[in-house]
Protein backbone atom coordinates (compact mmCIF):
# COMPACT_ATOMS: atom_id res chain seq x y z
CA UNK A 1 0.00 0.00 0.00
CA UNK A 2 2.92 2.27 0.51
CA UNK A 3 4.24 1.80 -2.54
CA UNK A 4 0.48 2.29 -4.12
CA UNK A 5 0.68 5.76 -2.30
CA UNK A 6 4.27 6.96 -3.47
CA UNK A 7 3.06 6.13 -6.99
CA UNK A 8 0.44 8.23 -6.68
CA UNK A 9 2.68 10.69 -5.61
CA UNK A 10 5.17 10.74 -8.38
CA UNK A 11 1.93 10.64 -10.96
CA UNK A 12 0.78 14.00 -9.68
CA UNK A 13 4.12 15.53 -9.89
CA UNK A 14 4.33 14.37 -13.36
CA UNK A 15 0.98 15.76 -14.06
CA UNK A 16 1.20 19.14 -12.63
CA UNK A 17 0.87 20.75 -15.76
CA UNK A 18 -1.58 17.98 -17.56
CA UNK A 19 -4.91 16.68 -17.01
CA UNK A 20 -4.93 13.81 -14.23
CA UNK A 21 -8.13 12.18 -13.34
CA UNK A 22 -9.00 9.49 -10.69
CA UNK A 23 -9.21 7.31 -12.34
CA UNK A 24 -5.29 7.41 -12.92
CA UNK A 25 -4.64 7.69 -9.46
CA UNK A 26 -6.68 4.65 -8.51
CA UNK A 27 -4.97 2.44 -11.15
CA UNK A 28 -1.58 3.18 -10.47
CA UNK A 29 -2.29 3.03 -6.44
CA UNK A 30 -3.41 -0.48 -6.86
CA UNK A 31 -6.73 0.51 -4.32
CA UNK A 32 -10.28 1.00 -4.46
CA UNK A 33 -11.29 4.43 -4.49
CA UNK A 34 -12.56 4.79 -1.68
CA UNK A 35 -9.54 3.64 -0.34
CA UNK A 36 -7.36 5.09 -1.78
CA UNK A 37 -9.04 8.62 -0.96
CA UNK A 38 -9.75 7.83 2.77
CA UNK A 39 -5.95 6.39 3.74
CA UNK A 40 -4.72 9.41 1.60
CA UNK A 41 -6.35 11.89 3.40
CA UNK A 42 -5.86 10.04 7.56
CA UNK A 43 -2.39 9.93 6.24
CA UNK A 44 -1.61 13.18 5.06
CA UNK A 45 -4.54 15.70 6.61
CA UNK A 46 -5.23 16.66 3.56
CA UNK A 47 -7.61 15.25 0.53
CA UNK A 48 -6.44 14.38 -2.76
CA UNK A 49 -7.66 17.26 -4.54
CA UNK A 50 -6.58 19.69 -2.20
CA UNK A 51 -2.90 18.11 -2.47
CA UNK A 52 -3.13 18.25 -6.02
CA UNK A 53 -3.80 22.22 -6.14
CA UNK A 54 -1.33 22.92 -3.50
CA UNK A 55 1.19 21.18 -5.23
CA UNK A 56 0.28 22.95 -8.81
CA UNK A 57 0.54 25.58 -7.25
CA UNK A 58 3.48 25.42 -5.62
CA UNK A 59 5.42 24.63 -9.05
CA UNK A 60 3.15 27.90 -10.52
CA UNK A 61 5.12 29.68 -7.84
CA UNK A 62 8.60 29.15 -9.52
CA UNK A 63 7.12 29.80 -13.19
CA UNK A 64 5.76 33.40 -11.68
CA UNK A 65 9.36 34.24 -10.20
CA UNK A 66 10.97 33.18 -13.13
CA UNK A 67 9.03 36.30 -14.82
CA UNK A 68 6.03 33.60 -16.65
CA UNK A 69 2.90 36.10 -17.39
CA UNK A 70 -0.29 35.27 -14.62
CA UNK A 71 -2.37 34.46 -17.63
CA UNK A 72 -0.06 31.91 -18.97
CA UNK A 73 0.58 30.46 -15.66
CA UNK A 74 -2.90 30.48 -14.94
CA UNK A 75 -3.75 27.45 -18.51
CA UNK A 76 -0.34 26.11 -17.89
CA UNK A 77 -2.12 24.78 -14.51
CA UNK A 78 -5.20 23.58 -15.88
CA UNK A 79 -7.17 26.22 -14.65
CA UNK A 80 -10.03 27.29 -17.21
CA UNK A 81 -9.75 30.99 -16.59
CA UNK A 82 -7.26 34.25 -14.64
CA UNK A 83 -10.18 34.69 -12.10
CA UNK A 84 -10.37 31.31 -11.22
CA UNK A 85 -6.37 30.97 -10.80
CA UNK A 86 -6.13 33.91 -9.12
CA UNK A 87 -8.46 33.19 -5.91
CA UNK A 88 -7.11 29.83 -5.83
CA UNK A 89 -3.67 31.41 -5.31
CA UNK A 90 -5.11 33.77 -2.40
CA UNK A 91 -6.89 31.68 -0.89
CA UNK A 92 -3.89 29.39 -0.97
CA UNK A 93 -1.10 32.13 -0.03
CA UNK A 94 -2.74 34.66 0.89
CA UNK A 95 -1.29 36.62 -1.82
CA UNK A 96 -2.17 37.43 -5.36
CA UNK A 97 -0.16 36.53 -7.87
CA UNK A 98 1.06 39.61 -9.13
CA UNK A 99 2.68 40.60 -5.97
CA UNK A 100 4.90 37.09 -6.05
CA UNK A 101 7.29 38.62 -8.22
CA UNK A 102 7.11 42.12 -7.43
CA UNK A 103 8.05 41.08 -3.47
CA UNK A 104 9.39 38.16 -3.99
CA UNK A 105 7.42 35.84 -1.69
CA UNK A 106 7.66 32.42 -1.73
CA UNK A 107 4.61 30.03 -0.56
CA UNK A 108 5.18 26.06 -1.40
CA UNK A 109 3.65 22.73 -0.23
CA UNK A 110 6.00 20.31 0.10
CA UNK A 111 5.88 17.14 -2.30
CA UNK A 112 4.47 14.22 0.03
CA UNK A 113 6.68 10.90 0.53
CA UNK A 114 5.29 7.98 2.21
CA UNK A 115 7.19 5.52 4.21
CA UNK A 116 7.02 2.84 7.11
CA UNK A 117 7.82 3.96 10.56
CA UNK A 118 8.01 2.02 13.36
CA UNK A 119 6.62 3.32 16.77
CA UNK A 120 5.86 1.55 19.92
CA UNK A 121 2.81 0.66 22.02
CA UNK A 122 -0.43 1.11 20.03
CA UNK A 123 -2.57 -2.08 20.08
CA UNK A 124 -5.60 -2.30 18.29
CA UNK A 125 -8.13 -5.24 18.98
CA UNK A 126 -9.32 -6.13 15.51
CA UNK A 127 -12.25 -9.27 14.67
CA UNK A 128 -13.12 -10.09 11.39
CA UNK A 129 -17.05 -11.55 11.19
CA UNK A 130 -18.83 -12.51 8.13
CA UNK A 131 -22.47 -11.37 8.06
CA UNK A 132 -25.56 -11.69 5.70
CA UNK A 133 -27.76 -9.54 3.85
CA UNK A 134 -29.67 -7.65 6.58
CA UNK A 135 -31.35 -4.40 6.47
CA UNK A 136 -30.48 -1.17 9.10
CA UNK A 137 -33.83 -0.12 10.39
CA UNK A 138 -34.03 3.72 11.90
CA UNK A 139 -34.32 7.40 11.10
CA UNK A 140 -32.04 9.31 9.05
CA UNK A 141 -31.10 12.52 7.88
CA UNK A 142 -28.07 14.50 5.71
CA UNK A 143 -25.68 16.49 7.77
CA UNK A 144 -22.25 17.86 7.88
CA UNK A 145 -19.27 15.81 8.12
CA UNK A 146 -17.63 16.17 11.31
CA UNK A 147 -14.42 14.78 12.32
CA UNK A 148 -13.93 15.66 15.87
CA UNK A 149 -16.43 17.04 18.98
CA UNK A 150 -20.12 16.44 19.37
CA UNK A 151 -21.85 17.23 16.13
CA UNK A 152 -24.87 18.47 17.10
CA UNK A 153 -26.57 17.48 14.01
CA UNK A 154 -26.75 13.92 14.82
CA UNK A 155 -27.94 15.17 18.09
CA UNK A 156 -30.58 16.93 17.15
CA UNK A 157 -31.41 13.51 14.81
CA UNK A 158 -31.42 11.71 18.02
CA UNK A 159 -33.79 14.06 19.68
CA UNK A 160 -36.07 13.90 16.62
CA UNK A 161 -37.36 10.32 16.95
CA UNK A 162 -41.10 9.53 18.59
CA UNK A 163 -41.55 6.89 20.94
CA UNK A 164 -43.18 5.32 18.65
CA UNK A 165 -40.13 5.19 16.67
CA UNK A 166 -37.79 4.04 19.37
CA UNK A 167 -40.62 1.09 20.85
CA UNK A 168 -40.19 -0.25 16.92
CA UNK A 169 -36.56 -0.23 17.02
CA UNK A 170 -36.57 -2.53 19.89
CA UNK A 171 -38.80 -4.93 18.39
CA UNK A 172 -37.07 -5.51 14.97
CA UNK A 173 -33.52 -5.58 16.37
CA UNK A 174 -32.97 -9.20 15.85
CA UNK A 175 -29.34 -9.08 14.84
CA UNK A 176 -26.17 -8.88 16.84
CA UNK A 177 -24.83 -6.52 17.96
CA UNK A 178 -28.62 -5.66 19.59
CA UNK A 179 -27.54 -2.16 20.23
CA UNK A 180 -28.91 1.20 19.13
CA UNK A 181 -26.54 2.16 15.74
CA UNK A 182 -24.79 5.15 14.71
CA UNK A 183 -24.78 4.51 10.52
CA UNK A 184 -23.34 6.18 7.41
CA UNK A 185 -23.12 6.39 4.25
CA UNK A 186 -23.14 8.43 1.11
CA UNK A 187 -20.35 10.84 2.02
CA UNK A 188 -20.12 13.50 -0.66
CA UNK A 189 -16.66 13.75 -0.16
CA UNK A 190 -15.99 10.11 0.69
CA UNK A 191 -15.00 10.74 4.05
CA UNK A 192 -11.84 12.38 3.11
CA UNK A 193 -12.40 15.92 4.05
CA UNK A 194 -13.43 17.47 7.34
CA UNK A 195 -16.30 19.16 4.61
CA UNK A 196 -19.31 18.30 2.64
CA UNK A 197 -22.46 16.16 4.38
CA UNK A 198 -23.14 12.20 4.33
CA UNK A 199 -26.67 10.59 5.52
CA UNK A 200 -26.60 9.42 9.15
CA UNK A 201 -29.01 6.98 10.06
CA UNK A 202 -29.77 6.39 13.92
CA UNK A 203 -31.29 2.56 14.21
CA UNK A 204 -30.92 -1.21 14.41
CA UNK A 205 -29.85 -4.06 12.38
CA UNK A 206 -32.52 -6.18 11.43
CA UNK A 207 -33.36 -9.25 9.10
CA UNK A 208 -33.38 -8.73 5.17
CA UNK A 209 -37.22 -9.55 5.08
CA UNK A 210 -38.63 -7.40 8.18
CA UNK A 211 -40.92 -4.58 7.05
CA UNK A 212 -41.27 -1.40 9.12
CA UNK A 213 -43.95 0.57 10.10
CA UNK A 214 -42.34 3.66 11.52
CA UNK A 215 -38.58 3.15 10.17
CA UNK A 216 -36.48 4.02 7.32
CA UNK A 217 -34.85 0.51 5.77
CA UNK A 218 -31.57 0.45 4.35
CA UNK A 219 -30.55 -2.74 3.03
CA UNK A 220 -27.01 -3.84 3.04
CA UNK A 221 -25.57 -7.16 1.30
CA UNK A 222 -23.39 -9.81 2.74
CA UNK A 223 -20.01 -8.54 3.68
CA UNK A 224 -16.74 -9.15 6.00
CA UNK A 225 -16.70 -6.79 8.71
CA UNK A 226 -13.56 -5.63 10.69
CA UNK A 227 -14.28 -4.83 14.05
CA UNK A 228 -13.07 -2.52 16.11
CA UNK A 229 -13.28 -2.07 19.86
CA UNK A 230 -12.01 0.65 22.24
CA UNK A 231 -12.64 1.99 26.03
CA UNK A 232 -12.25 5.64 27.14
CA UNK A 233 -13.58 9.45 27.02
CA UNK A 234 -16.12 9.66 24.57
CA UNK A 235 -16.17 10.97 21.74
CA UNK A 236 -12.31 11.49 21.68
CA UNK A 237 -10.95 7.93 22.21
CA UNK A 238 -13.45 6.85 19.58
CA UNK A 239 -12.33 9.80 17.30
CA UNK A 240 -8.85 8.74 17.84
CA UNK A 241 -8.88 4.97 16.83
CA UNK A 242 -11.52 5.76 13.62
CA UNK A 243 -8.62 7.56 12.14
CA UNK A 244 -6.14 4.88 13.63
CA UNK A 245 -8.43 2.47 11.64
CA UNK A 246 -7.53 3.83 8.27
CA UNK A 247 -4.15 5.36 8.67
CA UNK A 248 -2.31 2.56 10.54
CA UNK A 249 -3.88 -0.49 10.95
CA UNK A 250 -5.55 -0.36 7.06
CA UNK A 251 -2.07 -0.19 5.17
CA UNK A 252 -0.48 -2.57 7.22
CA UNK A 253 -3.44 -5.11 6.88
CA UNK A 254 -4.13 -7.48 3.97
CA UNK A 255 -7.52 -6.16 3.53
CA UNK A 256 -9.10 -3.19 1.60
CA UNK A 257 -12.82 -1.06 1.79
CA UNK A 258 -15.47 -2.23 0.66
CA UNK A 259 -18.50 0.54 -0.60
CA UNK A 260 -20.95 -0.41 1.92
CA UNK A 261 -22.36 1.95 5.41
CA UNK A 262 -20.64 1.55 8.09
CA UNK A 263 -21.91 1.82 11.63
CA UNK A 264 -20.82 1.83 15.46
CA UNK A 265 -22.37 1.83 18.91
CA UNK A 266 -21.76 3.08 21.75
CA UNK A 267 -22.56 2.26 25.83
CA UNK A 268 -21.59 3.00 29.23
CA UNK A 269 -18.04 1.37 30.25
CA UNK A 270 -17.18 -0.66 33.07
CA UNK A 271 -13.93 1.41 33.78
CA UNK A 272 -14.55 4.81 34.28
CA UNK A 273 -18.62 6.60 34.78
CA UNK A 274 -17.50 9.30 32.43
CA UNK A 275 -15.76 6.50 29.66
CA UNK A 276 -17.89 4.40 26.98
CA UNK A 277 -17.42 1.23 25.40
CA UNK A 278 -17.42 1.19 21.43
CA UNK A 279 -17.32 -0.74 18.96
CA UNK A 280 -16.70 0.02 15.03
CA UNK A 281 -17.75 -2.07 11.97
CA UNK A 282 -15.76 -1.12 8.88
CA UNK A 283 -16.81 -3.45 5.87
CA UNK A 284 -13.80 -4.96 4.18
CA UNK A 285 -12.50 -7.75 2.02
CA UNK A 286 -9.15 -10.00 1.45
CA UNK A 287 -7.01 -8.24 -1.32
CA UNK A 288 -6.48 -10.67 -3.89
CA UNK A 289 -2.28 -10.60 -4.50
Amino acid sequence: MIKGLNAVIDMIESHLKKTLTLEMLVEVSGMPEIQLKKVFFFLSQMSLSEYIKCRRLTSATQDLLNGVSITEVAYTYCYESLDGFTRAYKAWSGILPSEVRRHHIITTTPKLSFKIQVEGGTTMQVKLVQLPAFKFAGVSKRVSLQFEGVNTEIVALAQSITQKQRTEMHQVKTMDPKQILNISWDSDTNFTQESGSLIHMIGVMTSYDTHCETLEEKDVSSHTWAVFTCDGPFPEKMQNLHADIYAKWLPSSNYELVDAPTFSYTIDSNLDPSYKFSEIYIPVKELQL
